[in-house]
């Protein structure tokens, strides 16, 4: 292609989020319509990508390439795969979702407010997190990757920080204190995270020579690259710690509960819809087909971890009294399903972590954001100061039904199909694995359904009696999502059709092939 579609894909949101901070002050609606469009014409944009990828075509498509730093075989390139599109998609979905939800969560608190433009940076930080995140999905280029894969931590420091919750039993100066730790323990530990991974990508280029994510994964292929067992070892441990802090992996997901409590509830979807899907999606990029060797001599200690992340984050999801607080530990436990997909090694765990990444985005997007609209009308994050909401909000309090159901995977909801895919895909390699899992979906059940019966049912509480039901404004955001997850919960082929081929590309990178039946089928 002569047109750069990749790089005007990421370049919109880019030059968007300039021109929204370039808004006057006193023209916040006007940076607010200017942020919308934008999301609106990436998601264009996205679309055209989405259709003019081929899913029986070369591997990487629409790729660009150029030389940036030659003395360092630096190299800006491009290229997409059936699991990049879907996720660009996802992503480029969700923002104008997102900005819709948020849409006066960074008003100022009095007028004639001292911040600095806080609508405009608000919103002008959202769209650089899109542009960060599509470049982060689209990069060939070793270095390129790990350049945006930090960079992204800058605006979400200050989303988290500067424009958190403001919901706190404790007050505002409490809350301020509160979205300054969460923000600065998401940095501190994705940056140590960072910082062994950009030592491994130095290690990388001293044994590869050069950065091209294609011609390494080729020159292994081919035999052509001699890695040493100790050295791909090492360098596999320094990629995956990085992305296993940002998916993220018990023990490295202490940062996740604390910046989803603190923030407002479009950037908590941000967080875990959004930004984390870029670890997981590295540990497939990267970590099978850079190091495939190394990749299953870790599998086993990664799937115990993953076990953990799945049976722990809905443990604690159980015990917790804050609602974005559950949310956060549900995701964990979702991620340990997806990283364990990942690493199941087979071609159905594999479509279904990817299919997961997709689905989870969409269910976490449409409860945490009708969480976040509850929320906002009461003014606490404590499921204790609510009760009988269905009763005085029947639409509200459906719509976070649906989204509750979609988190715990009930059937004929999108999420379903990913987790038994993943099920099944580890139970045929792993059946102990794969069976204790299950005990995972249990917990699920458990927490929605307490949370629901809390929140919705019951007398209701005078502080809710007075309770608006969603707006027109809430309903565009909301019914999107719930549609998203009925239809792909009944008709998921749309996305197995483009991940697939590509999943089928990464077994061959780590050369593993299903397990075939014990019991041969009847002819």
């Amino acid at each position: 292609m002569s047109f750069p579609l990749l790089t005007a894909t990421a370049a919109l949101p880019a030059v968007g989020a300039i021109a929204t901070a370039a808004v006057p002050a006193a023209k916040r609606t006007a940076a607010k319509w200017l942020a919308l469009l934008v999301s609106l014409a990436t998601l264009v944009l996205a679309i055209v990508v989405l259709v003019r990828f081929d899913p029986d075509g070369d591997r990487y498509q629409l790729t660009e390439s150029h030389a940036w730093i030659a003395d360092f075989g630096v190299r800006y390139e491009l290229g997409v795969d059936g699991i990049a599109v879907a996720l660009i998609a996802l992503t480029a979905l969700l923002i104008p979702f997102i900005i819709l939800a948020g849409w006066h969560d960074a008003d100022p608190l009095e007028t004639g407010s001292r911040r600095w433009r806080p609508t405009q940076g608000f919103f002008a930080l959202i769209l650089a997190v899109e542009a960060m995140v599509i470049l982060s999905f689209e990069a060939t280029d070793v270095f390129l990757f790990y350049i945006f894969f930090e960079a992204m931590l800058i605006p979400m420091y200050f989303l988290i920080g500067g424009f958190g919750d403001r919901a706190h039993e404790h007050g505002e100066k409490a809350a301020a204190t509160q979205r300054s730790y969460a923000a600065v323990k998401f940095l501190l530990y994705n940056l140590v995270g960072g910082l062994i991974m950009l030592a491994a990508v130095i290690g990388l280029y001293v044994v590869a020579g050069n950065f091209s994510l294609q011609e390494i994964a080729e020159a292994r292929a081919g035999g052509t690259l001699d890695m040493a067992t100790d050295t791909e070892r090492w360098l596999f441990l320094g990629f995956f710690f990085a992305f296993a802090v940002k998916a993220p992996l018990w023990p490295l997901h202490t940062w996740l509960p604390n910046a989803m409590q603190e923030s407002t509830a479009p950037v908590a979807v941000l967080i875990t819809a959004v930004v984390d899907k870029v670890g997981t999606f590295a540990m497939l990029r990267f970590c099978l087909q850079l190091f495939p060797e190394a990749s299953k001599w870790a599998t086993p200690v990664i799937l115990v971890l993953a076990l953990i992340s799945i049976i722990y984050g809905a443990l604690l999801a159980v015990g917790q009294r804050d609602i974005k607080r559950l949310v956060a530990y549900a995701s964990i436990s979702h991620f340990g399903f997806i990283i364990m997909g990942i690493f199941a090694m087979t071609s159905q765990g594999q479509s279904g972590a990817t299919l997961y990444m997709i689905n989870h985005g969409i269910s976490t997007a449409a409860l945490m954001l009708v969480a976040g609209f509850l929320i906002s009308r009461r003014g606490s994050r404590l499921i204790a100061d609510y009760g009988g909401v269905q009763k005085v909000a029947p639409v509200l309090a459906g719509t976070f039904l649906i989204g509750s159901l979609a988190t715990l995977s009930l059937p004929g909801l999108a999420p379903f199909v990913s987790e038994f895919l993943v099920l099944v895909g580890t139970f045929t390699r792993y059946p102990v694995i794969g069976i204790i899992a299950t005990f995972g979906i249990v917990l699920a059940a458990l927490y929605t359904l307490v949370l629901y019966q809390r929140t919705m049912t019951g007398p209701v509480k005078p502080a809710v009696s007075a309770m608006p039901d969603l707006r027109v404004r809430e309903l565009v955001v909301v019914a999107p999502l719930v549609v998203l997850l009925i239809f792909l919960g009944v008709y998921p082929k749309p996305v197995t059709q483009i991940i697939d081929p590509a999943v089928k590309q990464t077994m061959s990178d780590v050369q593993k092939k299903d397990p075939q039946p014990e019991v041969e089928a009847a002819k």
